[in-house]
């Protein structure tokens, strides 16, 4: 019972002791606790410091044990006092710390338009993001084309889906198929599924894009360099919008860890068919390869294999026939 308002195991055993026996000395309280005569001095001075024991008028120099009526009455109010000054202590804080944060936004090199900000730097973006990511209550959306994604964000990224997680807030990420090739981000993504997270994937993504509660989003300057900054947005009509190319894409996507669906009459896989589009749009290996988030050597593989399919000799053939069979 004492130890719970702060007083040691010791020191409640000696007050116990000098209540059953009142008048009894050092000497006599090592024998009936059997602790060691510093360990009854320091009881007994945390008894004074906790005014539990107080100086006898029968016998000067000695001490008494007070009544724990008295006694811990004395402990509460001491306890209501430290709480109450904690919360002064707490409050003066809190103040200090908005008056910071206030001088801080003063201070950052964002450039701000209406609701929408221009982060220049991953350490301004990162924060932005923690205090997105705190600030969550409902839900949040990710586009995270691209296939591999870092290891710095990656480890960034874990601490604050774990906590939003753990507070209910709902979770849905697109990564593109090609996400499967590249052992860490694929690792992250089955965590992320394990934890209550919502993941699926597509052959193509649009840029990337984080929405939170469908109230704030943040998207890319230059959607081919995240490191060049990015614009936070609380624009009702951006977030919408964002918002509706976030779901096009999900009601498509492919639960994690399935090739997806592969069409009975042609036999193609959405990966298939989207490299047909980009190949029709006349893109090289490498950009076909940056759209679909894989290398180049990956997708002359892929192509070899859809131009077998088609029985064609060239690549302007392979186009033709596949138009011809109606998978364009």
């Amino acid at each position: 019972m004492l130890r719970e308002l702060g007083l040691s195991a010791h020191a409640e055993a000696t007050y116990q002791a000098m209540l059953v026996a009142p008048g009894c000395g050092i000497g006599e309280l090592c024998g009936i606790l059997r602790l060691t005569e510093q360990q009854v001095r320091a009881s007994l001075d945390e008894l004074v410091e906790f005014s539990l024991l107080r100086e006898s008028r029968d016998q000067p120099g000695a001490l008494r044990a007070v009544s724990p009526q008295i006694g811990i009455e004395t402990l509460l109010k001491q306890q209501e006092e430290d709480i109450a000054r904690r919360q002064r202590e707490l409050t003066v804080s809190r103040a200090q710390v908005a008056e910071l944060v206030g001088e801080y936004a003063r201070l950052r090199p964002d450039v701000t338009i209406g609701g929408t900000r221009r982060l220049v730097g991953l350490d301004v973006i990162q924060s932005e993001l923690e205090i997105l990511a705190a600030e969550l209550r409902t839900e949040c959306l990710s586009v995270m084309p691209g296939g591999a994604q870092s290891l710095s964000s990656l480890r960034a990224s874990r601490p604050l889906d774990r906590d939003a997680l753990a507070r209910g807030v709902e979770i849905r990420t697109l990564y593109q198929d090609s996400v499967r090739n590249d052992q860490a981000t694929y690792a992250y993504a089955q965590w992320l599924t394990a934890q209550g997270g919502q993941v699926r994937t597509a052959p193509a993504l649009p840029p990337r894009m984080l929405i939170f509660d469908r109230k704030v989003a943040m998207v890319p300057l230059d959607p081919d360099n995240s490191r060049s900054g990015a614009l936070c947005t609380s624009e009702p009509g951006l977030v919408v919008s964002l918002v509706a190319v976030f779901q096009q894409v999900w009601h498509t996507a492919a639960a994690l860890g399935s090739q997806g669906a592969v069409d009975a009459r042609t036999g193609l896989s959405a990966t298939d068919r989207e490299l047909l589009r980009l190949l029709a749009r006349g893109l090289t290996d490498e950009a076909a390869g940056r759209h679909l988030g894989v290398s180049a050597r990956t997708v002359r593989r892929q192509v070899a294999a859809l131009m077998s399919d088609l029985d064609a000799t060239s690549r302007f053939e392979a186009g033709l026939k596949a138009a011809q069979r109606g998978w364009l």
